[in-house]
């Protein structure tokens, strides 16, 4: 089991398991099995078995079971929730996401829902295999992460959503990237340009990994096109923010190689240049 799904079988342990519910041992290994009226526990001890041996199928049946025997027992809604579960853990997450949304609608203020809703953010985000070519399934995960962190800010799914909505946005980020370096290859800077600009200015992206590369970048771009106070004025911004980092040492050593001197931090703030700055400084 991954750490990701490790996470997961904590989060779902907590939000449904809680009160003494656990799963019973000795489920016998038989390929159908006879239904008849027993206990809901039952029931759903012998489904959270057969889950954690990862006998998914066996366990969706049992849980239906669950619903069907005991449709208004407080078993079923704990069963509804974990067939969600158990087709995230199967890795079908149309069938996870479909039946968190059914725990959702029929059960909007139960303790569970933001577990239900952080499932849907989950399956969205399993899914984006690359976020440059993939842009639907990247911002249906994104919509699902942010509603996780507006509808419940200090939870602890709100807390793992950030990070995720952090690893997203880097990619992001590193696709506008790698689309500026193309342009510089070709020769296109000012379309260069526009992508890393976008990355030191889209709010979402300043946090990124990729920052203080762009703001190299441009200083390389901007000097390129002979825009000298330009180039200066992002280099002012990367040594403020990033003064100890390998991007900065390349733009410092590029300014020298070119006969354009610095602009010290004392003279950039006199410019106004530090009055919105980037990165870890926010």
């Amino acid at each position: 089991m991954t750490p990701r799904k490790n996470q997961l079988s904590r989060a779902i342990v907590l939000a449904l398991l809680a009160g003494g519910v656990t799963a019973c041992g000795g489920v016998r290994d038989r390929a159908d099995v006879q239904y008849v009226e027993e206990p809901a526990s039952n029931l759903y001890n012998r489904a959270a078995d057969a889950l954690d041996r990862g006998r998914y199928q066996r366990a969706l049946t049992m849980f239906e079971e669950v619903e069907r025997q005991h449709p208004y027992s407080s078993w079923a809604r704990r069963a509804m929730l974990m067939e969600a579960y158990t087709h995230y853990q199967a890795q079908q997450y149309d069938d996870s996401i479909e039946n968190a949304q059914r725990f959702i609608s029929l059960h909007p203020g139960n303790e569970s829902a933001p577990y239900a809703y952080y499932l849907i953010a989950i399956c969205h985000f399993e899914r984006i295999m690359d976020v440059g070519r993939d842009q639907g399934t990247t911002e249906r995960a994104l919509a699902a992460l942010n509603d996780v962190v507006r509808r419940y800010p200090d939870s602890p799914y709100a807390r793992d959503a950030r990070l995720k909505l952090d690893m997203v946005y880097d990619q992001l980020a590193g696709k506008e990237m790698a689309i500026g370096r193309f342009y510089l290859t070709r020769d296109q800077q000012l379309a260069a340009i526009n992508r890393f600009r976008n990355v030191i200015e889209n709010e979402n992206f300043q946090r990124t990994t990729h920052v203080p590369e762009a703001l190299h970048r441009l200083v390389e771009s901007y000097l390129s096109v002979g825009m000298t106070e330009e180039a200066q004025r992002m280099a002012a911004i990367l040594g403020y923010n990033f003064p100890g980092s390998e991007w900065y040492q390349r733009t410092y050593a590029l300014l020298t190689q070119e006969g354009v001197a610095p602009v010290a931090v004392e003279e950039a703030e006199r410019r106004g240049w530090l009055r919105r700055t980037f990165g870890r400084v926010l």
